[in-house]
């Protein structure tokens, strides 16, 4: 029989085994399964994302001049603010005109002067008529007075000539607008002598509507034309802008002109679209960003950019399907615009792709999956 010290080690040593083994049993019930790794999700999505192109334009003003003086003169007034919108036939500078009104004047008596001449030549050469039926005068004396008459329409005629001249020139004294533009700076103030040889007096531009240039590249054209032409694409465009802060136009413009010759030293092919621009907001010669875009809608499936990976083999997503598991898929990507991928193959309308947190997952896990924002 075993000694009883023996015996009372070995069952303490036995229910220590046992209350150790209790106590990992315990913890392990206590402890918490591993988590799924947190995902976040979209849906494929079927949408409108027409083919669009951004370009660099631009802007240029339909009409821009530069206000010359057409006669001699001191400047008696400017009659416009600096950076004022003014209309067709506003006065912008005047001249004084005194000495144009007395050239008009001094023609003026001239030709009461010669109407009285050409009136007494008639009445001699009527008289002269009377005369020679009488036999009085020769016809030496009718033809002379016949010629007076012929004097008196010629000098009738200068005169005339003349004034309308005159008047031209006072007119020209009143500098006006030809067109409704904005004025720039004055180049002459009150006092100045001005005239034909004195430079620009100022520049009047028209901003609306207003011009926006652009560059396509031939290739570029040659392609699309070739695209209307087998109908994969419409022939119309909108066109957008973006401004150099980066906010959206919000009018839209209307090509009106595209060049029928290649510039040689870009091999570009120079198209202009027209733009309403009530605000002045478009400046004359800005720098703007183009956004080409089909003007007839265009549905494709589409996911989120960032959903796209890559490797050797090409382009694709990781799909959560129903169950939560995540499955590697192998798609085409047409192409990119807007912040989305057009899908042409490999994904159907509906299946969530991973957009954020795809580098904590791999293909058969199962993941704890969020849809975006706004997806």
């Amino acid at each position: 029989m075993p000694h009883p010290r023996i015996l009372t080690a070995s069952l303490s040593s036995t229910l220590l085994l046992a209350a150790s083994l209790t106590a990992q049993m315990a913890f392990a019930q206590q402890a918490p399964a591993q988590q799924a790794p947190a995902v976040v999700v979209a849906p494929a999505t079927i949408m409108d994302l027409r083919e669009s192109v951004d370009l660099t334009g631009k802007v240029t003003a339909i009409q821009k001049v530069d206000i010359r003086a057409r006669v001699s003169g001191f400047l008696e007034a400017v009659n416009f603010k600096e950076g004022q919108k003014v209309t067709a036939g506003t006065e912008l500078y005047q001249v004084e005109d005194g000495a144009y009104r007395a050239a008009v004047q001094e023609i003026q008596g001239q030709i009461e002067a010669a109407e009285a001449a050409k009136q007494l030549a008639v009445l001699e050469r009527d008289r002269a008529d009377q005369l020679l039926t009488t036999k009085t005068i020769s016809q030496a004396k009718v033809d002379q007075a016949n010629a007076e008459v012929q004097k008196a329409d010629g000098d009738l005629t200068r005169l005339k000539g003349s004034k309308d001249s005159a008047d031209l020139n006072l007119s020209y004294t009143k500098i006006v607008a030809p067109f409704d533009g904005i004025v720039g700076l004055t180049a002459a103030d009150v006092g100045a002598l001005v005239g034909p040889d004195s430079g620009p007096l100022v520049t009047l531009t028209r901003l609306d509507p207003i011009y926006v240039q652009f560059p396509v590249a031939t290739a570029l054209y040659l392609t699309y034309r070739e695209r209307v032409l087998k109908g994969e694409i419409s022939g119309g465009a909108n066109v957008g802008l973006s401004l150099p802060n980066g906010t959206e136009y919000k009018q839209k413009g209307t090509i009106n002109f595209i060049a029928s010759n290649v510039q040689q030293g870009t091999d570009t092919v120079i198209v202009r679209a027209e733009f309403p621009n009530p605000d002045s907001i478009l400046l004359d010669g800005a720098l703007v960003r183009v956004i080409l875009e089909q003007s007839d809608k265009q549905d494709v499936l589409a996911v989120p950019q960032q959903a796209i990976q890559r490797d050797q083999q090409g382009a694709f997503v990781l799909v959560v399907d129903a169950s939560s598991k995540v499955e590697l898929r192998r798609v085409d990507v047409a192409r990119n615009t807007r912040g989305q991928a057009v899908i042409s193959k490999g994904l159907k309308e509906g299946e969530n792709v991973i957009t954020e947190g795809a580098g904590k997952v791999r293909p058969g896990i199962t993941v704890d999956a969020a849809t975006a924002a706004g997806g």
